[in-house]
This record gives C-alpha cells, structure tokens and sequence, in this order.
C-alpha cells in the first residue's frame, strides 16, 4: 500500500507543509537506515536485469492501486516487495521499491497537482515503504529466512509470517501517522478489502519469488500474466465496490435528508417555519403532565395579527405571507430559547413560557407587542402598520390543555374588543 497526500483534500500549499516536513523526516531516516545497513550487512552483487525488472515490476503494481476515503492510497506493491526481498535481499529490495515509490507519485504534476504535494507523496511513499521493506527483510533473515528462497520449510513460514506481520504493522503505524496529519484526526479500524489485499499481495510476492529462483523463464513469463491478470481484475473489481458503496452512502444520505425534511415538516409550519399545531398540542400535553406531576407552572399566550384580513383582501395574499413571516421572525427573536413559539391556524400564534408566571408572561408578551407595532413596515406595502393582540394565561390545578387554551381565548377576545394592538 502506497501511503500519499489525498488530492481531494483542495488544500493549498501552506497548509500543506507539515506533510511536507513529516515527509521529508521520514525520507531522511530511510537513506540513513539503508546507509547503516550497507555498512552492517553489505549488499550482494545485484543483476541488473533483475534490478531493473523489479523496479518496472514495482512501478506496475503500485500503479494497480485506488484511491480508498479512510486508507490511503491501497495497491498490490506488496507483491513486489516481499519478492524482492526473497530474491535479491532486504537492502537491495529496499533501495529498488524504494525508487519505485519515489518515482510513481510525478505523473501527478500532469493532473494539476502542485509539486508541493507531489514531491510530499513523493519522499513520503518512499521513505515509508523503504523503512517498512528494510526492517521486515532484516528480521526476515535474522530468524533465518533463506535469500535466495527457494524452497517452503518449518524455519521459513515462520520467518516468512514474523515479516509479513511487522511489515503491515509499520504500514499501518505509518498509515495512521500519515492520515492524522493530513486529515486531522486518527483512523480506527482495519478495512477488510485492504487486509485481503495486502495478504494475498504478500502469499504472491513469495510465488513469484520461489518460481523465479527455481524455474525457467517461460514459467516465470506465464506466472507474471496470469499474476498480472489477476491483479488487474481486482484493481477493477475494488474501484468498483468503491464506486457502488459511494454510491449507496450518497442515496443513504439523500434519504436521510429526506426523512429529516418530511419529520421536520410533520412538525412546523411551511410558511413561517415555525412548529405547526399538532406539534404545539403534544408540546402542551407534555406540560400539562411536568405540571400535574413536579408542579412546573408555565403560561401560554395567544397571539393574533390585528386587521389581518384587509391585508390579504387590500394587497395580496402574497403580501400577507410576507407579513406572517415577519412577525414569526420577530416572535421567534424576542422569546426565550426554552420557550415555544407555534403558529397555531392562519393568522393566529401560540406561545408556550415554561417556568414562567402569568405576570412574566405578560410583560414578554407586552414586549413582543411593542415589537411588532414599531417595526418598519414600509417595505412591504408603504404607510401599513402591523399591531398584535395577545390573551395570556397561566396553568393551574384543575386545567386541561382544552380549558387553558379557553381561557387565552377568551383574554384575546378582551384584547381584541378593547381595541386591539394590547395584551391582556
């Protein structure tokens, strides 16, 4: 797995540089790994040819890769790396798919990618898998793994299975490094596609390695093909999942969406935006129960648009909406948070105050109708003036939601046959 900087991101330059520096970290501690291990255990002479075959090898199975939202960059480099290693020795191993992954991320410059992140995908992926390729071979011939491989014994599969294990460890450590600088936050979890991969990556990479040290060039071409073929269907069949689950979490939000917006409209009122009636009813049985249980007191207010009508009858009734709207919003503005605020049928509003007293409820209420009445209302039809009424009513023992709305009823009734533009 080739772990890069993800070109979605959209960031610029400048934001980009902590990559960039952790990158260039990680680039400089792998040429000092491969330095300390040319000195320590040397290098045995390297055929050229197969130098140069695991390099455009390397080169075609990082190419093979995806692009996965929470892993990176996922290909079957693997192969390359854990066959090199078997044929020509860690170091030597480290150095080619080191160059290979050095070289891959450039063609990117051609995308409109800047060099800032290519040249951070660039030192990153290299110094990564070169550290990760370097260690796991070293162990790998510490526990007495055979290079040339040419034969599966007791001492090997165990060799073989220590590597694999602290190669995808280091992997997966530089992965998560990676992903939280880049993306701000930690990855959890291990994709199974990912894991699938890199395992069956590593049990070819070991094939390939056995069939070149053992067989005749015919065979190792066939090998190649058919590895080729298989890897190319994969590479497919994965950027397909991809697309299909991107697909399915793209309709589950839409439906999501669309379930948030029908339950969001089952429960306010389209014009205003404000809860609607039956919200407000079940809002009111709730207090009621707060009430006869924990003797919580709260108030309600009805509230009504004064001479509404001749504004639908005189302007319009595209005017009236407007003017509905306007009030909701200077409702909503000046009530409390915990309060509710509920258009309850045509031109008429109902308010919920818990915690609040019939006299506090009234002095918001005389706020609300001052408010509205000395609110500009020239944009909407020059020379109107908009005024309220409210009847106000406090819960007492002994009420049901049917009698204490009576009784705001009745008190805006008095507002309204006093001359209106009043709380009563």
């Amino acid at each position: 797995m080739e772990e890069s900087s993800d070109p979605a991101t959209g960031r610029d330059d400048e934001t980009l540089l902590p990559d960039l520096y952790y990158s260039i970290l990680i680039f400089v501690l792998a040429l000092v790994a491969v330095s300390v291990g040319l000195a320590a255990y040397g290098i045995e002479p390297v055929d050229w040819g197969l130098a140069l075959f695991f390099l455009g090898f390397g080169l075609f199975t990082i190419s093979m890769g995806y692009s996965h939202p929470g892993e990176g960059y996922v290909s079957f480099d693997r192969v390359a790396q854990i066959a090199s290693i078997l044929v020509l020795g860690p170091v030597a191993a480290a150095c080619i798919n080191g160059l290979a992954s050095l070289l891959f991320p450039w063609h990117r410059l051609s995308n409109g990618e800047t060099l800032t992140k290519v040249a951070t995908a660039s030192l990153h992926n290299a110094g990564l898998m070169t550290l990760i390729i370097l260690t796991g071979g070293l162990i790998y011939e510490g526990l007495g793994g055979a290079v040339p491989l040419e034969r599966i014994d007791g001492s090997a599969v165990f060799a073989l299975v220590v590597m694999f294990i602290v190669m995808q460890l280091a992997n997966e450590i530089g992965m998560r490094i990676s992903m939280a600088i880049l993306k701000g936050h930690w990855a959890n979890g291990l994709d199974l596609t990912t894991f699938l991969i890199e395992s069956s990556a590593g049990l070819a990479g070991v094939l390939v390695a056995i069939v070149m040290n053992r067989m005749e060039a015919s065979v190792v071409l066939l090998l190649l093909l058919v590895l080729s073929t298989g890897i190319l269907f994969l590479t497919q069949f994965a950027r397909l999942r991809l697309r299909l689950e991107a697909m399915v979490d793209a309709r589950t939000q839409k439906l999501q969406e669309q379930a948030a917006e029908m339950e969001r409209l089952a429960t306010h009122d389209k014009l205003t935006r404000l809860h609607n009636r039956r919200f407000a009813d079940d809002y009111l049985d709730e207090r009621l129960a707060e009430f006869h249980r924990y003797r919580r007191h709260f108030a309600v207010a009805l509230v009504d648009l004064d001479h509404f009508k001749s504004i639908n009858d005189t302007y319009s009734h595209n005017t009236g909406d407007r003017v509905l709207r306007r009030v909701a919003g200077l409702l909503l503005e000046r009530c409390r948070d915990s309060d509710m605020v509920a258009r309850y049928g045509g031109e008429e509003f109902l308010l919920c105050f818990p915690e609040t007293d019939v006299t506090a409820a009234r002095e918001i209420c005389e706020q609300l109708r001052e408010a509205v009445a000395t609110a500009d209302w020239g944009g909407f039809v020059p020379g109107i003036a908009m005024s309220i009424s409210a009847g106000v009513a406090g819960m007492r023992p002994g009420l049901t939601r049917m009698a204490l709305l009576s009784e705001a009823d009745r008190r805006l009734y008095e507002a309204k046959s006093a001359g209106r533009n009043r709380v009563v």
